[in-house]
């Protein structure tokens, strides 16, 4: 297997990052001890954000994950009679097994932007056989042909979010995409306890005789050095990419650093936790990959003259030299990182920069990937 891996030591100061259905911040219990978690989803979701925001991806190399899909495609077909251009959508769409209701799908699809393009034409092109009326509750019968071919251009798209992510689609599993990219929960290196901030709110239209707070409550947070881990099947990326090698290495690219400096956005504007990793290394060649989450397995305790970033880093560190004298490095192996902590990194060295760490990265991609 071809890999990219990415490691990353966050610290962030007093936050609420993703929280549980109760408001809370996540957390779960690694090593016998309470540690703060931020789920996968939630990192995944602030990757596919920078890739709409940032200047890493054109619109085309990107998809979309929604439920609104008619209004997704009558805008496409803006120049079609709407009513017209609605019913066909949505005997198209059924036909396909999406199931319409109330002029949304039945779940969340996920489709790369050059994947509408092509259905918003196909259907264009199929507006006589795909607008007949709906009789009674029973959907317009769509010829078979015509179903293979609306089926045939949800090929991916060459959407660069949807080859990492993937594509789960229970009634239709050979739409589907297996992911290429694995992202896993972050931790604690450390063990944590919540804290709660008690706050209120005063009304400024309140009499001068009126003393009190207009409203009060509180809020659940903790501070904690995060261990974040991702990992990119190359070999899966390109053949979702449909044979796109230059495609993936710009999308792994991409990955690298929108998952670098990225995390979701909850209670930010009350906290304002936006705190750069100081820690961000890469791991790239042939063959096993290696969550290091292990090397906290027995917590990271606080010193006085040392920062808890930095323990952190020398265990993350120790426990890359101890996996490699067991198991052996990858082969062939490239590796980086970017460290603002000032800890023993030894063998791995240290990089001055994030546009450093990429080219370092670069170099590896386009080695491994023959570009």
């Amino acid at each position: 297997m071809k890999l990219l891996e990415i490691h990353v030591l966050q610290t962030v100061a007093p936050s609420n990052l993703n929280r549980d259905d109760t408001g809370s911040p996540k957390d779960a219990t690694f090593g016998g001890f309470r540690r703060a978690r931020i789920s996968s989803q939630a990192q995944k979701r602030a990757v596919r954000v920078a890739f709409k925001e940032w200047p890493l991806l054109k619109p085309e190399e990107r998809a979309v994950r929604t439920k609104r899909l008619v209004e997704e495609l009558l805008r496409r077909l803006a120049d079609v009679e709407e009513e017209l251009a609605r019913r066909a959508i949505e005997n198209a769409l059924n036909a396909l097994g999406f199931g319409v209701k109330e002029g949304r799908t039945e779940y969340l699809l996920f489709l790369g932007n050059r994947e509408l393009d092509a259905l918003a034409q196909g259907i264009r092109e199929n507006l006589e056989a795909l607008s007949g009326e709906v009789k009674g509750k029973k959907k317009a019968e769509v010829p078979p042909e015509l179903k293979k071919a609306l089926e045939r251009v949800l090929d991916g798209g060459k959407a660069v979010d949807l080859a990492l992510f993937g594509r789960m689609l229970a009634d239709r599993p050979d739409l589907g995409v297996d992911a290429a990219a694995q992202v896993a929960h972050a931790l604690s290196t450390h063990k944590v306890d919540r804290e709660f901030d008690f706050y209120t709110a005063v009304d400024d239209l309140n009499p001068e005789e009126e003393t009190g707070a207009g409203m009060m409550g509180d809020v659940e947070f903790y501070s904690a050095t995060l261990y974040r881990y991702a990992v990119v099947n190359l070999d899966q990326l390109v053949a979702n990419l449909q044979g796109d090698k230059d495609l993936a290495l710009k999308g792994a690219l991409a990955f690298l650093e929108a998952f670098a400096l990225t995390l979701p956005s909850g209670k930010q504007n009350s906290f304002a936790a936006h705190n750069p990793p100081l820690f961000v290394a890469f791991r790239a060649g042939k063959g096993m990959p290696r969550n290091l989450a292990t090397a906290f397995e027995k917590p990271v305790r606080p010193r006085e003259d040392k920062a808890l970033s930095a323990l952190s880093v020398e265990r993350l560190v120790q426990e890359w030299d101890r996996f490699d004298k067991v198991y052996g490095p990858l082969e062939p192996e490239w590796k980086g990182a970017l460290d603002l902590t000032e800890a023993e990194l030894g063998k791995l060295g240290r990089l001055e920069s994030l546009a450093a760490l990429k080219g370092e990265a670069e170099k590896a991609l386009k080695a491994l990937l023959e570009v």
